[in-house]
């Protein structure tokens, strides 16, 4: 049975797992950041049937998250490195380790990111590249963009936000995070 496939589809949530919306994938790419290249490296990390590293990695390589280039002739052997797309993913990743550390890490985190000239623990907040505020309700919300058509215009005035939360970053912090890409 195939399953339903979100390229047509408007919202950019759903046109995004298109992409990498199975954990294989998005274990691939976590592991493209730290360095693995080749198809025994993702295997032998992942401990994924061939088969399946084999689709994996040619779908990413497909919506350009990943560029297959050829190390070896005799016998045939490429590597696998991250496109400017996938380069993108990192801030997901780093959200999906922050919010998965705070939810599902009852023993205390695993893996942490740190300031990489200081080792200092970060705390990851996404802010709006122009304020430097958190993006968080009820101070932002999501809204139909210029190319909506009426279906999405009609869902995003149809939700509102249910609850908020207190912000873990005040203003004058997400200054300090200037441009940084978060």
């Amino acid at each position: 049975m195939r399953r339903k496939s979100f390229e047509t589809l408007q919202c950019p949530i759903a046109r995004s797992l298109e992409r990498v919306g199975d954990w294989w994938s998005i274990l691939i790419l976590r592991d493209a950041f730290g360095g693995a290249t080749r198809f025994d490296q993702f295997q032998r990390s992942l401990g994924i049937a061939p088969n399946t590293l084999t689709r994996r990695l040619a779908a990413l390589v497909e919506a350009g998250m990943l560029e297959k280039r050829r190390y070896g002739e005799r016998p045939p052997r490429d590597e696998y490195l991250l496109t400017d797309r996938g380069r993108d993913f990192r801030s997901v990743l780093w959200a999906l380790l922050a919010w998965g550390n705070r939810h599902f890490a009852p023993e205390g985190p695993s893996v942490v990111i740190v300031d990489a000239d200081t080792g200092a623990l970060a705390d990851p907040v996404l802010v709006d590249r122009a304020s430097l505020r958190p993006l968080i309700a009820p101070a932002f919300r999501s809204a139909p963009g210029p190319a909506a058509n009426d279906e999405t215009r009609k869902r995003h005035g149809r939700f509102t936000a249910v609850a908020t939360f207190p912000a873990t970053v005040t203003s004058r912090t997400a200054r300090r995070i200037g441009d940084a890409h978060v």
